[in-house]
């Protein structure tokens, strides 16, 4: 698993690339603030060697909750900026900052 971030010149944003290896997952999406926590809608794409990757412009100085969904099972990263307690859930979320 992992998370790159290339902050753009032209606009305040950073893209931000989600990869997690899930060989054998059907499906995997992200969930987060950033998308209300919908689990369908930011689908990665699976790639040949069984990791799934994809892409958001994110706004610049602010952080971030998510979790990758994969089929259904929520995962954090661990390779994470931060994690950040979740009482409605009781677990954690990964924090990305930007």
């Amino acid at each position: 698993m992992a998370i790159s971030k290339q902050y753009l010149k032209s606009k305040p944003v950073c893209k931000v690339t989600f990869s997690i290896d899930a060989k054998d997952a059907k499906e995997v999406c992200v969930a987060g603030c950033f998308n209300k926590w919908n689990t369908e809608s930011t689908p990665l794409k699976k790639l040949k060697g069984g990791t799934f990757k994809g892409s958001l412009n994110l706004d610049i100085n602010d952080s971030y909750e998510f979790k990758y969904v994969v089929d259904g099972e929520y995962i954090n990263e661990p390779q994470a900026d931060a994690y950040k307690w979740n009482d409605y859930a009781s677990s954690e979320n990964s924090v990305i900052e930007l």
